[in-house]
């Protein structure tokens, strides 16, 4: 299935948004599109192996920060295009690229971004990014 967050995201997942998530003002509330981001977030980290290597060596990301900016109003019944990118921005951080898309509004209804920093879990600090692991987020971000 394509999408027209294609161009801009290696990774696309389709959702339909759920009754449920929606708030009292009827639409989906701002809290949801967090849990949109973390879909995107772990699909990713599943695709480039970062789970993979995260449950053999417990080293791994965590996130530092989000943010999201909300462009228009989704409620139910629609279908959402989740997109993520990502970016190396230093030996211990990378920057996650997020864009949800309203196929009911044909556009593009929040965005936002996340700060991941690699952890190791057992001597509990920050630590680099695994070159395995670079080189997989290059391949997949980079070299479409």
């Amino acid at each position: 299935m394509s999408s027209p967050l294609d161009e801009r995201f290696p990774i696309v997942l389709f959702q339909d948004v759920h009754w449920g998530d929606m708030d009292a003002f009827n639409h989906v509330n701002n809290t949801v599109y967090f849990r949109y981001f973390e879909d995107a977030r772990i699909a990713f980290f599943d695709r480039t192996g970062i789970n993979t290597y995260m449950k053999e060596n417990k080293i791994g990301p965590i996130l530092a920060a989000t943010n999201c900016d909300f462009r228009l109003p989704v409620s139910y019944p629609d279908r959402i295009h989740i997109g993520v990118s990502c970016s190396i921005i230093g030996p211990k951080k990378m920057n996650m690229q997020y864009a949800v898309y309203s196929e009911q509004f044909s556009k593009v209804a929040a965005d936002g971004e996340g700060l991941v920093v690699y952890y190791d879990y057992c001597a509990g600090n920050s630590c680099e990014i695994p070159d395995s692991i670079v080189q997989a987020i290059k391949n997949l971000c980079e070299h479409r």
